[in-house]
């Protein structure tokens, strides 16, 4: 795993993407960026095992270098699955085609490269959008939330894990905490900081409140928490 030092040049100025040098170190800095990662994804395939029949058909929406579905892969190999990974980064695509080869799962795992506003998504009996709708624009947001609720089956699952924003006075305190997390985990006050300006305007997160509303708006008969950290949080939704 190539460790991310991005940020640790002061002449970055453009904004954050997920390009070929950003693909490179991404699993390092996922890590290191999103608290209680590993765990997410346990308490996801916990959900899907115990909600969900056999067979289960799960996409995943911004799934960058495949990390998830390789651990759902792994967790739920007592199940027929059919897991399909959609980015419309080229770079993370590649490295997620290549780790599946590397542990042996092309025969379940699929990845392409589509714009997860209007991929198709055949037979979904689960989405997940895991740190991916806090970079879709706020006005197209909406849309793609309906969307995926039309895309469910009656029982379907959507779980949405994103960075958020608190409100009133613990605001600046959750930022806080989250930059001590970093600093913990190795990330120098210049990659911090730098990091912070360049996801400026291209990762918008909501409150807790507001991702619940567009959950619900979408038709999404029961919202629920499943996992809180500061300003982290996950949500599953079930389509009644």
């Amino acid at each position: 795993m190539n460790k991310d030092t991005i940020f640790q040049h002061t002449d970055i100025k453009d904004n954050f993407s997920f390009n070929e040098q950003v693909a490179e170190v991404f699993d390092d800095m996922v890590h290191r960026s999103v608290p209680l990662y590993e765990t997410v994804i346990d308490a996801i395939a916990r959900i899907l095992d115990q909600h969900l029949s056999r067979q289960l058909t799960v996409y995943d929406l911004g799934c960058s270098t495949g990390t998830t579905l390789l651990e759902l892969s792994r967790r739920l190999q007592h199940r027929q699955l059919r897991l399909i990974g959609i980015d419309n980064a080229g770079s993370m695509l590649e490295k997620a085609r290549k780790k599946a080869a590397m542990f042996c799962k092309t025969n379940c795992l699929s990845f392409q490269e589509e714009d997860i506003t209007s991929c198709p998504l055949t037979d979904a009996d689960a989405i997940l959008c895991n740190y991916t709708l806090q970079f879709v624009r706020p006005p197209v947001r909406r849309a793609l939330v309906d969307r995926l609720y039309q895309a469910l089956p009656s029982g379907g699952l959507l779980i949405v894990c994103e960075k958020i924003l608190a409100s009133g006075v613990f605001h600046r305190p959750f930022i806080d905490i989250y930059h001590d997390f970093k600093r913990e985990q190795g990330y120098s006050e210049l990659e911090i900081a730098a990091k912070r300006e360049a996801l400026e305007n291209v990762l918008v997160p909501f409150t807790v409140d507001e991702n619940i509303s567009l959950l619900r708006e979408a038709g999404f008969s029961q919202v629920e928490i499943f996992c809180k950290w500061f300003n982290f949080a996950s949500f599953v939704a079930l389509k009644s």
